[in-house]
């Protein structure tokens, strides 16, 4: 058996069936790793609507984690529906349902962050008692019926049986096994509702998704996302990474929310830095 690895993924490469979709002088093919990152995903949103608008470019593989697992279904499901076109419009969609469903979000910005233009919710007194009740009760005690109105949006926007049959690009989907503490990589034939959840289950706000018998956490842990199915499961080399987290900030955080905050892209970075 071969121990180097680099011998080993490109002799997968050339041992991969061809499926017609390889690059062509007139057309590139890609794959795009995205990144969670909670509503921030509306910004990969911006990315892949650029790139379903270039002809000359085609995406062979999607592997996303939490918002960018949501990113990549939507695809898959709008490019069943009405090609490169109906993958914005599924993209354009599903977000403006986000954004108005978060209307009615307790969590909000006050008048006076609305009136100075400032986004950041850390003066939210919402958001504050919120963070509170995270650090001292778990999700099996503050939410015992598990309610999860983002998974209710997500069954309304999303076919799923459409994304399980897309022969136009590959989906690959990670979650944390809650017990092994290792990547799981759920693939585009068994995609369902619950492994998108599982890729977006943030363990103080979410109970574990349960699939199978195991339990799952936000794949972020574990990686944000991915990229190693590309190097086996597709045949184009060039990857495409939407970033949500930043890898550097030059200042170093003094408050203890921009210390937890950094932490946590610290945190949901390291997968993604040990592939690169």
């Amino acid at each position: 058996m071969d121990k180097n690895p680099r011998r080993s993924t490109e002799r997968a490469a050339k041992n991969k069936p061809r499926t017609g979709k390889e690059s062509s002088p007139s057309r590139k093919g890609i794959n795009v790793a995205l990144q969670g990152g909670g509503s921030h995903g509306a910004f990969t949103w911006g990315v892949l609507d650029r790139l379903l608008e270039e002809d000359r470019i085609f995406i062979d593989g999607i592997s996303g984690t939490s918002a960018g697992a949501m990113n990549a279904v939507v695809v898959a499901d709008g490019l069943m529906k009405g090609g490169k076109k109906g993958a914005r419009q599924a993209l354009h969609d599903f977000w403006h349902a986000v954004s108005e469903a978060a209307r009615f979000s307790p969590i909000r910005r006050t008048p006076f962050d609305v009136i100075t233009g400032n986004w950041n919710l850390d003066q939210s007194p919402s958001y504050l008692m919120f963070d509170m009740l995270e650090r001292l009760a778990s999700p099996y005690q503050l939410n015992p019926l598990n309610m999860n109105p983002l998974r209710d949006l997500l069954v309304e926007q999303v076919n799923f049986e459409r994304v399980r049959s897309c022969n136009q690009v590959k989906l690959f989907v990670c979650a944390t096994n809650v017990r092994s503490g290792r990547v799981k990589v759920f693939e585009r034939p068994e995609i369902t509702a619950d492994m998108v959840m599982a890729s977006a289950c943030l363990p103080f706000m979410y109970q574990a998704v349960e699939i199978d018998g195991e339990a799952y956490w936000d794949g972020g842990f574990m990686g944000n996302p991915v990229l190693f199915p590309f190097a086996y499961k597709c045949m184009c080399k060039d990857v495409v990474i939407v970033q949500i987290n930043p890898m550097r900030r030059d200042e170093i955080p003094k408050t203890a929310q921009e210390i937890l905050n950094r932490a946590n892209e610290i945190t949901f970075n390291g997968g993604l830095m040990k592939e690169l």
